[in-house]
């Protein structure tokens, strides 16, 4: 499997943390999100897959918590991980991101996740803005 990033530290410790992350085309954008806090960045609207929850129903909620739209169709693209400090959690993450291609189909409410805002952006542009580079690469070899 694919590792993007930087390696793990030798000594340091790591909590494994899947997720489920979305790529999302519509009318030739992608929806993305933007989080404000703790640093400003673009990033797949995803996180990470709760104790007895399945990768596509984590998905389904943290698209919605993230942008306030739901989806269909979900379809795995890609998975990668990379070896992250998560300062919201205060813990040291391999975080094992499972990639989704979806189709957005409504906006139902703002995002409900604090300091995140639902954009739409060109896929051209968006792969040079996201955050990491993992949700980068796997957008670009599907561009």
């Amino acid at each position: 499997m694919r590792r993007y990033g930087k390696p793990p530290l030798s000594d340091t410790q790591y909590t494994l943390r899947p997720g489920a992350y979305a790529i999302l085309p519509r009318d030739g954008k992608l929806l993305l999100t933007y989080q404000a806090e703790p640093e400003a960045e673009v990033q797949l609207p995803g996180g990470g897959i709760d104790p007895g929850e399945s990768p596509v129903r984590a998905l389904h909620r943290e698209v919605w918590e993230e942008t306030g739209w739901t989806i269909a169709a979900p379809r795995r693209v890609g998975v990668y991980r990379r070896f992250v400090w998560m300062p919201d959690y205060d813990m040291y993450a391999e975080k094992l991101c499972h990639i989704y291609m979806a189709r957005p189909i409504m906006a139902r409410s703002e995002p409900i996740e604090p300091h995140h805002t639902a954009l739409w952006m060109a896929p051209e542009i968006a792969v040079d803005l996201l955050g990491s580079e993992g949700d980068a690469g796997i957008l670009r070899q599907l561009l």
